[in-house]
């Protein structure tokens, strides 16, 4: 039955034969700005490794110790056999880092946003989502029992029209991004804040992509506002600037027990293997202990946003290690991302319907261990690339 069903979904087969399938790429080598793939090398312009750490000697030895000690799985989950005492004392760090009373940690990012989402508003209460926040935010919402309302994307006025729809002494979660996963721009928060205050709402931020990259010591973007005692909930992953697997909450402890005994995602899934939490703890040493690695990220992004600007791109809003390549047709990001790899370079490209086709760009990111020879080549290839496909023959503009 399932087989006859999905017998006709070919359009990943369509566009393995006309040679612009852009997924499931292999690559032969650990996550570094220059990458092997079949036996060559390629830059790397695709990666979340925001602080260039998944190699990094200490590191690596970190987790190596941890298996040592640990053995290589906790074979449970939190609430049951699967926690450990590093587990508790991550989470104390995550804490501090963060500003909060408490950390919980779960085994990824994604179990993070749905089983927290999902769980701390209840039938009367209400979640409100900026329409560009992350699938898992998006995924946690429909399984929570709340009325779920979307804004338009850092519109004030749009949220402020969503707030004075929902009931006044009901609970409102505002839920937004720190630095949007796609467009590489930062959520407006001291305005999201305002409208908080003014209609007794909750605010969750995801800094999954802010980490490691913006507040002070990298601390994130309540952090980067001075705004820490406004947020309710921050969110965190370790896949990006941390290196690892999984993903935390920190709130007011009241908060984070009340997850820690409801959250289905946390309750029924096994627990952080002992190698990522000690990734994880050796990354936030390395970050608070080599400042210059946020430094050198921010001097790379602004180095590479300009370059790309002086060619004619457009970039959007981006402000961050994230920068959008719009390129406004699926086809022709798909196609582009193909030469380039062919060319030796590595870029993502986001394509329809995670976006609309007009806004169908290609997804290009910063490590702090980059070099401006290095973006300097990708720029130049890139460039010429996309005026082979004539990319850049008209203006693009992004629809805003």
């Amino acid at each position: 039955m399932l087989k006859d069903r999905f017998a006709n979904y070919d359009a990943p087969q369509k566009a393995i034969s006309a040679g612009i399938y852009p997924y499931f790429r292999a690559i032969e080598s650990d996550q570094d700005t220059e990458v092997m793939m079949d036996g060559k090398k390629v830059l790397m312009f695709g990666s979340n490794s925001y602080l260039g750490l998944t190699n990094h000697p200490y590191i690596k030895e970190a987790a190596q110790k941890a298996i040592a000690k640990y053995g290589t799985g906790c074979a449970g989950s939190r609430f049951l056999n699967g926690t450990l005492d590093i587990h508790i004392r991550l989470e104390e760090k995550l804490a501090e880092l963060v500003g909060k009373d408490q950390a919980l940690c779960y085994s990824t990012g994604f179990q993070v946003n749905l089983g927290v989402v999902s769980a701390i508003t209840g039938r009367k209460d209400y979640i409100l989502l900026d329409e560009l926040d992350h699938a898992s935010l998006i995924e946690g919402s429909r399984l929570s029992f709340s009325k779920v309302m979307k804004f338009a994307h850092n519109d004030m006025y749009s949220l402020e029209n969503k707030l004075k729809k929902c009931e006044p002494d009901a609970v409102k979660l505002i839920v937004v991004d720190g630095i949007f996963s796609m467009e590489g721009d930062i959520v407006k928060l001291p305005e999201v804040v305002e409208l908080a205050r003014k209609y007794n709402a909750s605010i969750m931020v995801d800094d999954a992509h802010s980490l490691g990259v913006i507040g002070k010591n990298g601390s994130g973007t309540a952090s980067h506002f001075g705004l820490t005692n406004e947020v309710d909930l921050i969110m965190g992953t370790f896949s990006k600037s941390f290196a690892s697997l999984g993903g935390f909450i920190a709130a007011d402890k009241e908060v984070i027990n009340f997850i820690k005994h409801n959250s289905r995602s946390l309750i029924f899934s096994a627990s952080m293997t002992p190698a990522s939490v000690a990734t994880v703890m050796a990354a936030i040493e390395i970050m608070e202990n080599e400042p210059e690695r946020i430094a050198n990220l921010w001097d790379i992004t602004n180095y590479a946003l300009n370059g790309f600007k002086a060619q004619g791109f457009n970039t959007g809003k981006s402000e961050s290690p994230i920068i959008p390549l719009f390129i406004g047709d699926d086809i022709k990001a798909l196609k582009l991302t193909q030469m380039l790899l062919a060319d030796g370079i590595f870029i993502n490209p986001v394509v329809s319907p995670a976006v609309p086709k007009e806004d169908s760009l290609i997804r290009y990111s910063l490590m702090a261990t980059h070099t401006k020879e290095q973006v300097d080549i990708s720029i130049e290839k890139i460039t010429r690339a996309a005026k082979k496909l004539g990319i850049l023959n008209k203006q693009l503009v992004h629809s805003v």
